[in-house]
């Protein structure tokens, strides 16, 4: 079959987790639903990546799976038979993870796309790519050079309300924010300590880019148990004008709204990161043991990362102490952070 005259009634792009992942997913969905107008994407998806992808409009049909309620083989088997009998033309299996596995067994579509699929797993699969390093966007989206699409510079996208950027910016106001400050968002924490940069280094150059804009404040971002490290920070700080009050838990949605009221973003290799980028706020990313290759390759996204040679080795624990992390101090960070800070300033402007 000529893959690129394929026209598909019905897609199913199959991503799970986490949540990064599925927003630097959603340029496929744009790549498909531009070169098949008339036809209806659907993802698969883990429900706590969802919010991530309500209002995007190259979507139409999410569904959701629920780890609490298919507590069982049977009820799991019978959901991914379920979403199967939707009858798709063409599944993209970006995980290849049992789930995933389960729904293209069942699908029987006529093309079904992934990555290199280890030799017992090749059966379930008409065609697949061995992608070549590259952001990891371009690499998802390199699953659909079969039907002749490429990737062309497509951004991660999370599309907000309007009700809720201004819901973001009234609750900003509520902990103190001033019209004519700057805010800035920070991503401290990460589950791998491989990938979070010290809490102690975050008080530093928080303070020290205080020290010289006073106009400056930070909102401190955490997920569900990470309270502590936003609080660790502050502590650390010998004064905490500048941080904003670390207030209650976000949704993923209002994290998003935040970010999207900030002027930039500065933190770990994690999903605020692409947050940021999905809604357009400019980053700089502190990497620790992961590569470039998670930065949205333009200039208003930045990395900064030390040079020793064993990084980046993206494993999740580390026998050097830490070397790429405790090595790049606050001061080495500090002119990257202004730079990118400022430039971030006259764009908005």
């Amino acid at each position: 079959m000529d893959l690129t005259t394929f026209v598909p009634e019905k897609i199913l792009v199959c991503q799970l987790r986490q949540i990064g992942d599925v927003i630097l997913m959603t340029p496929l969905l744009e790549l498909l639903k531009k070169r098949y107008p008339g036809s209806a994407v659907h993802v698969l998806t883990e429900k706590k990546c969802v919010p991530v992808l309500e209002h995007n409009p190259y979507l139409d049909r999410i569904w959701p799976v629920d780890k609490r309620e298919l507590g069982s083989l049977p009820k799991e088997v019978a959901y991914y038979r379920r979403v199967a009998g939707e009858g798709f033309d063409l599944v993209i299996d970006l995980q290849q993870t049992p789930r995933c596995r389960w729904v293209v067994y069942f699908s029987r579509a006529p093309v079904r796309l992934t990555r290199t699929p280890p030799w017992y797993t090749r059966w379930l699969y008409t065609d697949w790519v061995e992608p070549e390093k590259a952001y990891a966007s371009a690499m998802k989206a390199a699953l659909l050079q079969p039907l002749g699409i490429s990737w062309r510079g497509e951004r991660p996208l999370l599309v907000l309300t309007p009700e809720e950027k201004t819901a973001a910016r009234e609750y900003l106001a509520s902990l103190g924010l001033l019209p004519g400050q700057t805010l800035v968002a920070v991503d401290p924490t990460h589950r791998r300590v491989t990938r979070r940069w010290p809490a102690r280094y975050y008080a530093e150059l928080l303070e020290t880019a205080a020290a010289r804009h006073p106009d400056l404040r930070f909102q401190l971002l955490f997920g569900p148990g990470e309270e502590a490290v936003a609080e660790e920070i502050a502590a650390m700080s010998t004064g905490t004008a500048h941080l904003l009050p670390t207030g209650r838990l976000l949704s993923l949605r209002e994290m998003a709204a935040c970010i999207d009221a900030s002027a930039m973003l500065v933190g770990n290799c994690s999903a605020p990161r692409h947050m940021a980028v999905a809604v357009g706020t400019p980053t700089l990313t502190i990497q620790g043991a992961t590569s470039s290759g998670w930065v949205f390759p333009s200039p208003e996204h930045g990395w900064i990362a030390s040079d020793i040679e064993c990084r980046p080795c993206n494993q999740n624990s580390c026998d050097k102490g830490l070397a790429c992390l405790t090595g790049l101090t606050p001061e080495t960070v500090l002119p990257e952070f202004l730079k990118r800070l400022e430039a971030a300033r006259r764009s908005a402007a």
